[in-house]
């Protein structure tokens, strides 16, 4: 079973949309990703708005940082 994750963004990055097509086979096995928008919410902006996108798992808490690819996404749902 894949881990539920999220990932930071914002409408316009293009890096962001590099990523969810990363993720999009992954989306089609079976992993869900909840998109979130840092840029409604000022924590969020503050915390992430120089590193985006950034995929959070949302069992552990941990991150992968951008970039990363397909084998770095397939290592780090394990």
């Amino acid at each position: 079973m894949l881990p539920e994750c999220q990932l930071f963004g914002t409408l316009g990055c293009h890096l962001c949309e590099v990523a969810e097509a990363v993720l999009m086979p992954f989306v089609e096995h079976g992993l869900w990703v909840e998109l979130v928008d840092i840029a409604d919410d000022e924590a969020m902006f503050e915390r992430y708005g120089l590193i985006i996108p950034v995929l959070r798992r949302c069992d552990s808490g941990t991150e992968l940082l951008w970039p990363f690819d397909a084998q770095q996404v397939a290592a780090f749902l394990k």
